[in-house]
């Protein structure tokens, strides 16, 4: 079998898929092909569908259209081959002039020429090669640049599919958060439902509480005017009555208050808890210091928890040891990344929970702000004794 004409070969290298004709202005497309800048434009113009490749068929972006300068540069040296027959030549390989087969070729004007044209005054001062010589040459340019073009390809190729890998993993992390942010809000919205229907309980006992005692006033009063023929003064609603509808309203305006701090602290917090877009907390298990803890505060023996005593503890003196205000430390400590732990303050009438610097004070009477190194949050029930 005759091995294939490299003239031939890069004739077709250097025509358009589409009017095969020399590509005028190429230009790349995102699947690798090329074609003529009108050709590929018209294409999409006559097309209904999404732009595509017209050689592959692949769907591609119009707008991603890519100069191939390098491609130009091949289509060019072609031309100057003169791998068409022109004007004026005998065709075949032959002189137009002297009816020579063109052998040797011309670097000054990159044309091949006959060996009359060669010796002729016109070209005495060139160099002239072999035309063998000058194809092989010009061949071994050509699948440079056609290399280098495939390389540009392939990493073309790869960036899409890193982009678009990328891009699903965003999706995929949004549609994570989306998840969280609708199983948090739901359980939000359980609670204050839950916490509505204990308040109206409450309520609904309260207004029949009231209703009894008044209809027990009334019918005192009415026997009370039927044995002594006169009207008495009725009786003062009792102060125990008196002080749990106090405390009921007291709850009542105190969740309002927190419930309006939620909502206006929500998005900030929501933020917070993402770590801005999609960053996450990693939950920390703290074990309580028995040798900082104030001596009237009892641990468990996992220290895990702990309790307020009635009386000090015999415990050693050590600086580390809160003297004055019953607090304890963690055990662990950080210093980067962002932590979360769980605390459960049961029904304790005022607690604090937070993270301290480590070199805050321990003696005497300390400070829960960042001003005296620590950073907590904390309740405080109205009337109950500040520790």
């Amino acid at each position: 079998m005759a091995a294939e004409n490299p003239v031939e070969s890069l004739q077709e290298e250097a025509t358009c898929p589409v009017c095969l004709e020399h590509f005028t202005e190429p230009v790349s497309v995102e699947c690798g092909h090329n074609f003529c800048r009108a050709c590929i434009s018209q294409c999409w113009e006559e097309s209904d569908t999404a732009a595509s490749c017209p050689q592959c068929r692949e769907t591609v972006q119009q707008g991603n259209l890519r100069p191939n300068r390098q491609l130009a540069n091949v289509v060019e040296i072609t031309k100057r081959l003169s791998l068409q027959p022109a004007k004026g030549t005998g065709g075949d390989g032959v002189c137009g002039e002297h009816q020579e087969a063109l052998k040797l070729f011309c670097e000054e004007d990159q044309s091949p020429i006959c060996v009359v044209c060669g010796r002729s005054r016109a070209h005495r001062a060139h160099t002239v090669v072999p035309i063998q010589e000058a194809a092989q040459e010009y061949k071994e340019r050509i699948q440079a640049h056609l290399k280098t073009l495939g390389e540009e390809r392939e990493k073309l190729l790869g960036l899409k599919t890193i982009g678009e890998g990328n891009s699903q993993e965003y999706l995929k992390q949004t549609q994570t958060e989306r998840q969280k942010i609708v199983s948090e809000f739901q359980e939000l919205r359980e609670f204050l439902e839950e916490q509505e229907r204990l308040l109206l309980a409450q309520l609904e006992k309260l207004d029949e509480e009231i209703v009894r005692i008044q209809n027990e006033n009334d019918i005192r009063r009415t026997l009370s005017r039927c044995e002594k023929g006169k009207f008495q003064q009725p009786e003062e609603i009792s102060p125990e009555l008196e002080e749990r509808v106090s405390d009921f309203s007291h709850k009542t305006i105190v969740l309002l208050e927190t419930l309006g701090k939620f909502k206006d602290s929500l998005p900030s917090a929501l933020e917070t808890k993402r770590g801005g877009s999609l960053g996450t907390f990693r939950q920390v298990n703290v074990t309580l210091d028995p040798d900082t803890a104030h001596p009237q505060l009892v641990l468990s023996e996992d220290r895990k928890c702990l309790s307020y005593g009635d009386r000090w503890q015999d415990l050693p003196n050590n600086p580390e040891r809160f003297d004055t205000q019953p607090c304890v430390l963690g055990c662990e400590g950080f210093t980067s990344g962002r932590h979360c732990w769980e605390v459960d303050v049961g029904d304790v009438r005022c607690w604090s929970v937070g993270v301290a610097r480590g070199s805050e004070r321990r003696r005497g009477r300390i400070s829960l702000s960042p001003e005296g190194g620590i950073w907590a949050v904390q309740w405080w029930e109205p009337g109950s004794l500040s520790l």
